[in-house]
């Protein structure tokens, strides 16, 4: 048994409706084919009575091809010998007839003439003749009365004007024939002739025939045009919802391009509206139908049209619309085969994605893909018909209606799910006011449990005081450091200013100087690395924070020290060539860059000062991303004598120094540089720590959230 909702059920419902749609098509075509078909110019219609059975007046027709002849010249040509090339095919468009071995085009004008022989019953019956609209101008005499004359036929474009209408036609035969001669002229289209054909019956079937078909054109473009009113009103009234607005817009367009079809409603209201704009609005709507309905259907289904899919339907409606805009209609109507197939090509991709929403339960996906299904085949029929290659016409505007009601039913359940919605909303507030009428009845235990978290409060804030008391002995104990350090130099200092004013050595009095100067900005830097530090914890130090792509301010920042790592005797080294992940290269941080400089400089003096001479520091960076959170690591490797593991977690306290001279410089410091350099980075989000095993060289790892990369994300 299938699972309601599996994919092979909506593969068997789809296969279905396809297969009836198609034995309906062939069912239709069959009913629609003409059961009499003229021959060589002659309709033998005496077997049947026209006037309760109308006939389509199809098959071989008597056709002169660049000649405009009244009904005498065509009678007296058509008896002339040697024209054995006078017949065409109607309904059919000239346009690729072989006319003397060569292929006609659109352009041009000709004359066709047909004789119908009439049954005994039929002639003196009022008859009626029912002419659809004909590409794109024409005159029609019966019995050598000019009956009709739509548009002006000429033999240029400039001496003939299109236009295009539908006419019912009524007159009385006197005799067993009838006598059919029509000058059709089309130089504004890329098809000319009698596409459709032309029904010959009683006066009042055709009559009702005709008002029927009026009627159902007005049916289907009033609903078209009042579903697509309301939703634009729906829209204006919630303006978060876009189904609704594209759902509105293509409905209302499609409502008024179902006006230019059939029975040509437009016309009849504006007989002298001008023939290329009529025809550049219809190829317009045409040709942006598939993108709206894409648009709306990614509003019901977000996040499955794919980007590539949006960009070129863009591109190519843009491009169709300008074509159609800028082109006369003999160029842009070449193009309806490939408007057709984009159109088709839209629905197509959407009903794949239907199917796959359908399979995977989606509310609305299945009455989506139902009415797609019918919609497409009458879309494509149509498509097929104005190329020839179907016997049934104006299909499109039934299909649509139908896709348009089943979207109606769509748009209505989201509504209606929407409501319910809110109504579980309420629901819910009105049950969470329920619990706070309880809660304040309660109130006593309330009290109770606000004391208790009082309580807590009180023991964290206990807690957080004897750590600021064991902060502040922290920091009596590193004043007592500093004042360690500084009364050393000072010492020195004075030791020095004595033996220069004693004269002891006058020799040596330039270096005495020397190494006051030196001692003199050893105290001056410490004492400005104690109050920035203490800046720094109290949060009293700005951050000016930019973009900044972390492989150009690597380089900058090796290039600025390299010289004085150089001239310590130690090799600097960068590690972030081309050869490096990709990633790594399009990095981008938001940073200080002068505080982080600051923090890095601190750790390369730091690597200088326990390297001896020859050794190596080497800067490299890595990325790392893990749950979904990724960040760029600077590490800064030395080749020094290491530090002790036990003291790794140490080393970045301000009141803890690892003072262990090298065996070139015995270089001593503050002990803050490393303190400093973990506020800079804590202060960008990030973290600093240390690596080593005591033996070979350490290293530091800054680790700095990644935001982005170079060029966007």
């Amino acid at each position: 048994m299938f699972k309601f909702g599996s994919r092979i059920v909506w593969l068997y419902v789809t296969a279905a409706i396809v297969v009836g749609l198609a034995a309906s098509y062939v069912v239709i075509s069959a009913l629609d084919s003409p059961k009499f078909e003229s021959r060589e110019g002659v309709l033998d219609l005496r077997q049947v009575e026209v006037r309760e059975n109308p006939q389509k007046l199809a098959g071989e027709w008597e056709f002169y091809w660049q000649e405009l002849l009244s009904p005498e010249d065509a009678r007296i040509r058509s008896t002339e010998v040697g024209q054995g090339e006078h017949w065409i095919d109607i309904p059919s468009s000239w346009s690729g007839y072989r006319w003397n071995g060569e292929k006609l085009g659109g352009s041009g004008y000709a004359t066709y003439r047909l004789v119908v022989e009439l049954s005994e019953k039929d002639h003196n019956e009022r008859l009626a003749l029912r002419l659809p609209s004909i590409f794109h101008a024409y005159k029609l005499w019966v019995n050598g009365e000019l009956l009709a004359q739509v548009g002006k036929v000429g033999q240029d474009k400039a001496g003939m004007n299109p236009r295009l209408a539908t006419k019912l036609l009524f007159f009385q035969p006197e005799s067993d024939n009838i006598e059919l001669v029509m000058q059709v002229s089309n130089f504004n289209h890329n098809r000319g002739g009698i596409t459709k054909p032309i029904e010959l019956g009683g006066s009042d079937v055709l009559a009702t025939k005709t008002n029927l078909n009026l009627a159902a054109d007005m049916f289907v473009t009033a609903s078209l045009v009042v579903i697509g009113l309301y939703n634009l009103l729906l829209f204006i009234l919630r303006r978060k919802d876009r189904a609704p607005l594209y759902f509105g817009v293509f409905t209302v367009l499609l409502g008024i391009r179902s006006l230019f079809n059939g029975e040509v409603i437009f016309t009849q209201w504006l007989p002298h509206f001008p023939w290329e704009l009529q025809f550049k609005i219809e190829y317009l709507i045409l040709s942006v139908s598939g993108f709206i309905i894409m648009m709306y259907f990614d509003s019901i289904f977000p996040n499955y049209v794919s980007r590539w899919f949006r960009i070129g339907s863009r591109v190519a409606t843009g491009a169709f619309c300008i074509l159609i805009i800028v082109t006369p209609a003999l160029i842009y109507t070449q193009f309806l085969l490939p408007i057709g197939v984009m159109v088709v090509a839209h629905m197509v991709y959407l009903m794949i994605g239907l199917v796959r929403m359908a399979a995977r339960r989606k509310s609305g996906a299945l009455i989506f893909l139902l009415a797609s299904v019918v919609t497409l085949v009458t879309v494509v029929n149509d498509f097929l018909y104005y190329n020839g290659w179907s016997l049934i016409e104006n299909t499109s505007p039934l299909g649509l209606l139908v896709f348009t009601v089943a979207q109606m039913i769509l748009l209505s359940s989201r509504f209606t799910q929407a409501a319910s919605n809110e109504e579980r909303i309420a629901r819910e507030l009105q049950i969470a006011n329920d619990k706070l009428i309880e809660m304040n009845t309660n109130l006593e235990q309330t009290v109770q449990d606000r004391t208790q978290a009082l309580s807590n409060a009180h023991h964290d804030l206990r807690t957080s005081y004897n750590q600021l008391l064991n902060s502040e002995q922290g920091r009596k104990k590193l004043l007592a450091y500093i004042t360690h350090d500084l009364r050393m130099p000072l010492a020195s200092m004075l030791g020095y200013v004595e033996a220069v004013q004693d004269q002891v050595k006058p020799e040596r009095n330039e270096q005495y100087l020397k190494y006051i100067r030196e001692n003199t900005i050893r105290i001056n830097r410490m004492i400005e690395e104690l109050s920035f530090l203490s800046h720094l914890e109290t949060g009293q130090v700005s951050y000016r924070m930019n973009r900044v792509s972390i492989v150009q301010f690597l380089r900058s920042f090796f290039e600025q020290y390299e010289l004085v790592v150089r001239d310590a005797g130690l090799d600097f080294i960068l590690n972030i060539g081309d050869s490096e992940d990709p990633r790594t290269r399009r990095v981008v941080v938001e940073m200080d860059a002068q505080r982080l400089e600051q923090a890095l400089f601190n750790l390369v003096s730091n690597a200088m000062k326990f390297t001896s001479r020859g050794g190596t520091v080497r800067i490299g960076l890595t990325v790392d991303e893990k749950d979904g959170a990724r960040s760029a690591i600077i590490s800064i490797q030395d080749s020094g004598m290491g530090i002790p593991p036990d003291q790794l977690e140490q080393i970045f306290d301000r009141n803890y120094r690892y003072d262990q001279p090298s065996a070139e410089k015995g270089v001593q410091g503050s002990g803050l540089g490393l303190a400093i350099c973990r506020e800079i980075v804590q202060g960008h989000g990030g973290a600093v720590r240390a690596a080593s095993d005591g033996e070979r060289g350490a290293t530091f790892y800054v680790t700095l959230p990644w935001i982005g990369n170079e060029g966007g994300e």
